[in-house]
């Protein structure tokens, strides 16, 4: 009998992309998919250790007022959980030591780099290594990116999946790791997943506005050593169906949008001997 999935996409103080998020879980096949603002895990109605995948889905997380999710990396390591002696971190841990899945998209992304979640080296899931900071074009991006992915990296959310075309919408999503040590051992472990491409994805560029933001080395996004942790600025949950794409009624395209994959290597992942 298949293992049942459950997913739990967080939501509050901001964020905006639950409903997409949620509705790709439950496309990609999830058993269960539930909405849970941040304050019913602080209050005890909801407890992490009762699903297997965590989404954290984009936004604008405190209203970014501390530099982008910021403020609630602060809340998550240091808020406790009414009545009760655990702190929310606790579950976090636990949640990620038991390898359950992680997916954090956009302000979710921001999030998992400022707790220290990505890249997480030799499994230190606190110690921040890298940021994502202000675009260099100066302003907020709104626009569709060619995404080329790399095949020899443990993510195990791009599995098969060998290009996307997906949307971005942020003010802050210039990927900068601490130093050059850092990004290099990024690339010789295999957890720079996403790269902003062109229209044949086969490579990275750094020509802007086909890297949106100026990231380096143009990391769109990146995974822990296990895969089980990925981040991304661009948007999967937002195209799952063809009329997402800008030009669904100029092109012959798929009913299918190429998001979908991502969540569906997830949930078809938890099913399998290897979770």
């Amino acid at each position: 009998m298949a293992r049942k999935v459950r997913s739990i996409v967080l939501t509050g103080n901001g964020t905006n992309c639950e409903r997409e998020m949620a509705h790709a879980c439950r496309l990609a096949g999830s058993d269960e998919v539930d909405i849970v603002h941040i304050s019913e895990l602080l209050y005890g109605e909801k407890r992490l250790d009762d699903y297997e995948f965590l989404n954290l889905p984009g936004g604008f997380l405190d209203g970014d007022d501390l530099g982008s999710a910021k403020a609630g990396a602060n809340r998550l390591i240091h808020a406790g959980i009414r009545e009760s002696s655990e702190k929310l971190s606790d579950q976090f841990f636990r949640f990620i030591r038991d390898g359950k899945l992680v997916l954090g998209v956009c302000n979710g992304f921001q999030l998992m780099v400022k707790l220290g979640l990505l890249p997480a080296f030799d499994g230190d899931y606190l110690k921040q290594t890298a940021t994502l900071t202000f675009n260099d074009s100066g302003r907020f991006e709104d626009r569709w990116v060619y995404l080329n992915i790399l095949r020899d990296t443990p993510c195990v959310f791009t599995r098969d999946i060998e290009r996307m075309y997906l949307p971005v919408r942020h003010g802050e999503g210039k990927f900068v790791a601490k130093n050059r040590s850092v990004l290099r051992r990024l690339h010789l472990q295999g957890q720079v997943v996403v790269r902003y491409s062109d229209a044949k994805c086969l490579d990275a560029v750094m020509e802007y506005p086909l890297n949106p933001n100026g990231a380096t080395d143009a990391v769109a996004g990146i995974c822990d050593e296990t895969g089980r942790l990925f981040g991304l600025m661009p948007h999967p949950e937002a195209y799952l169906h063809r009329t997402n794409h800008p030009r669904w009624t100029r092109e012959n395209l798929p009913e299918e949008g190429m998001g979908l994959a991502v969540f569906r290597n997830a949930v078809d992942f938890i099913r399998s001997p290897e979770f």
